[in-house]
């Protein structure tokens, strides 16, 4: 008996047979496992380390809950009726065959064919008409009313997406009927000011946990290349990121002075003895300000942006003329395939729905990422080209066509395609370590020599021959972003210290010793450390029990720290504090053109005001959602098990909040002070 195809399968497709690997068509993220788990990540339904699917439209996730909330019994039933019916219509066209029952054929006047009547289905004589459930009723009348709201006052459908309207609708069902929506006045007053409330009350709950995990400052600036610049500071802490304010700092940008006075308050705002590191981009003035910062105030580290400073690498080993040549063939590919919508249905056919490019990542990489694509789907794409579809396709004969063929199967191409492929493939991995606000601090000194070594390896260590990428990696790593912060850290891993491969040189245990006394305050301090320095090098105590030592590489080492680092608590609550933090600040896609309209025009003291509660209060609900949606950030990294070609953090969100003041005129609205 042949197995009936899954429902589900329309929602997905098969990419490995082997491995049972499938992925959703909505938002192209990938599972081992089979459809099962799928169902789960399209019901969105956490199970078995299933990440709810964010773009599954709401009548399939309805119609796979439906599924799995039928019991397997109530689908044997059905099969059972189906059963019993279609034994009744073979008994039926048994006693027709007979002479028992003959259709009329009823002629419509014309031609003599059957009348369509007879060609619709009718129930069976006595059956009831189906009637719509009043409960269904009810639902397709309230979609069809939310529908009206969105289309009347132009809200896009993307909206339906965040994680708070179906919390606002699960919280009205709740009420029952007869509940009254707000009305304008209570939502532009006291309804406004207590969701304002809220957040500043979660400020003070995270500032109680920065005094034992710490947090990073993160300066994130925009310009417009004329007059206009801006700098977006939040707080990265372990559990989720916060915005704290939006600066205009037009015509101070380049005053380095300017720039780390205003680092500095945001620094003694939040609270000096909370505050590991500040992160900033690497322009001259604010590198300036940080290290300033750091000569001020000794407990404090600058470091600046990892994922900035590697994809700059990555841009750099695209200046390489070789790697540039293969690029831009990558792109011209990618570009003719994407701007003919027959091509690229085909091009999908062929390579089973999988893209090549990556259009919400607006950063370098994604040329290597392109460029990847190609490279694995070299076989499908030189099939595509070469299949009658192809040839007998409206576009085969035309001369650009035939250049991107002639272009496919060139040897010179797919040589350089994949040796690119092969060098910034280490680097990427790092990249994706890094990416967000994830606590990567223990992993990217470790990750850029790993890195360095793939890449020796791939030129079987033919000095000549990898020599120019390692210089690339170094000029950046030793100029910009190598940071004494990065070292520690990578000492206080337990999954690298103690790797029987790995050997503590000179560098990391200077960098080490600088760190500590740096974050050792006090002399009480500095002893501790000295005496409990040994017992973590050595592995003692409760660090070498067996559950510790299955522990290095199963948990973070933050998490490793809380756990088994007890007997040397001076120690402990420096690793806790350097291991929590995050290496990247350009990861937020902020929505500069509409951040900058606040300050794009004349107001007065009081729309300013309201502007920037408003500002406050949609950015810290959208870095809220990004939180809650994506997966659990305190997991162990395995440089060898980075999948660089899945969703990346960028891909994961939309952009921020788009920020419309009509509504708040006239709010009466008393401004008070952020008490963090």
């Amino acid at each position: 008996m042949v197995r009936g195809r899954d429902a589900c399968w329309e929602h997905c497709v098969l990419v490995d047979a082997t491995r049972q690997k499938v992925r959703c068509n909505y938002c192209q993220r990938e599972f081992s496992g089979g459809v099962y788990r799928m169902k789960f990540h399209l019901a969105q339904i956490k199970n078995k380390d299933v990440v709810p699917c964010t773009e599954v439209p709401a009548d399939v996730r309805d119609h796979i809950l439906n599924i799995l909330s039928t019991p397997k019994k109530q689908k044997t039933r059905k099969k059972q009726k189906v059963d019993q019916v279609a034994a009744a219509n073979d008994q039926q066209n048994s006693s027709s065959a007979s002479g028992g029952f003959h259709p009329n054929n009823v002629s419509n006047g014309r031609n003599d064919s059957v009348c369509p009547s007879l060609l619709i289905p009718h129930p069976p004589a006595g059956a009831q008409p189906l009637r719509d459930d009043p409960q269904k009723q009810k639902w397709d009348d309230a979609d069809k009313k939310i529908t009206v709201f969105f289309l009347h006052n132009s809200i896009p459908f993307s909206a339906a997406k965040s994680m708070y309207y179906q919390q606002m609708m699960d919280a009205v069902a709740q009420c029952g009927e007869g509940y009254k929506a707000p009305g304008y006045e209570r939502l532009r007053s006291s309804l406004w000011r207590k969701v304002k409330g809220d957040i500043q009350d979660h400020y003070k709950k995270y500032r109680d946990e920065w005094k034992e995990t710490g947090c990073t400052i993160l300066c994130d600036r925009w310009s417009d290349g004329r007059t206009r610049s801006l700098v977006v500071f939040s707080i990265a802490c372990l559990k989720r990121t916060l915005f704290l304010k939006l600066v205009d700092v037009s015509g101070h940008e380049d005053d380095a002075t300017y720039l780390f006075e205003l680092m500095e308050s945001v620094v003694l705002e939040v609270g000096l003895e909370n505050v590991v590191q500040v992160i900033t981009n690497t322009a001259a003035n604010y590198v300036y300000a940080g290290r300033h910062l750091m000569a001020k105030y000794s407990s404090l580290f600058w470091s600046p942006c990892a994922a900035y400073c590697i994809d700059m690498m990555l841009e750099d080993i695209g200046r390489q003329d070789w790697v540039g040549t293969v690029l831009e063939e990558a792109k011209t590919i990618t570009q003719y395939i994407y701007s003919h919508e027959g091509i690229l249905n085909m091009m999908r056919k062929f390579t089973g729905g999988r893209e090549l490019i990556r259009p919400r990542i607006n950063r370098f990489f994604a040329n290597f990422l392109s460029l990847r694509s190609i490279v694995v789907q070299e076989d499908n794409l030189k099939n595509m080209f070469s299949h009658t579809e192809w040839s007998s396709s409206i576009y085969s004969r035309r001369p650009d066509a035939q250049a991107i063929k002639s272009l496919l199967f060139l040897d010179r191409f797919w040589k350089y395609a994949h040796e690119a492929v092969s060098v910034s493939e280490p680097l990427i991995k790092i990249l994706r370590m890094v990416d967000g606000d994830m606590p990567a601090m223990g992993y990217i000194y470790e990750g850029i020599e790993r890195a360095k070594a793939v890449i020796k390896s791939y030129y079987k260590a033919i000095e000549e021959k990898y020599k120019p990428i390692w210089d690339i990696i170094d000029k950046r790593w030793n100029m910009q972003l190598h940071s004494l912060l990065h070292v520690a850290a990578a000492f206080l891993n337990p999954s690298i210290l103690y790797c029987p491969n790995f050997k503590i040189d000179f560098r990391m245990r200077n960098g080490f010793q600088e760190v500590m006394l740096k974050m050792a305050t006090t002399d009480k301090d500095k002893i501790e450390i000295t005496k409990e320095h040994p017992i973590y090098i050595n592995a003692q105590g409760a660090l070498g029990t067996d559950f510790a030592i299955l522990g290095r590489t199963l948990n973070t080492p933050g998490d490793w720290w809380a756990g088994y680092g007890y007997e040397i608590p001076t120690l402990q609550k420096a690793a806790i504090r350097i291991l929590s933090q995050p290496c990247s600040s350009h990861w937020c896609n902020w929505n500069w053109s509409t951040l900058e309209s606040i300050h794009n025009k004349k107001r007065n003291s009081m729309e300013l005001e309201k502007l920037t509660d408003l500002v406050f209060v949609q950015c810290n609900l959208w870095l809220q959602s990004i939180s809650q949606r994506r997966e659990a950030k305190c997991r162990p990294i395995i440089y060898d098990e980075i999948d660089v070609s899945g969703e990346w953090f960028t891909e994961m969100e939309s952009s921020g909040p788009l920020l419309d003041d009509s509504w708040l005129d006239d709010l009466p609205l008393q401004r008070k002070s952020l008490e963090l």
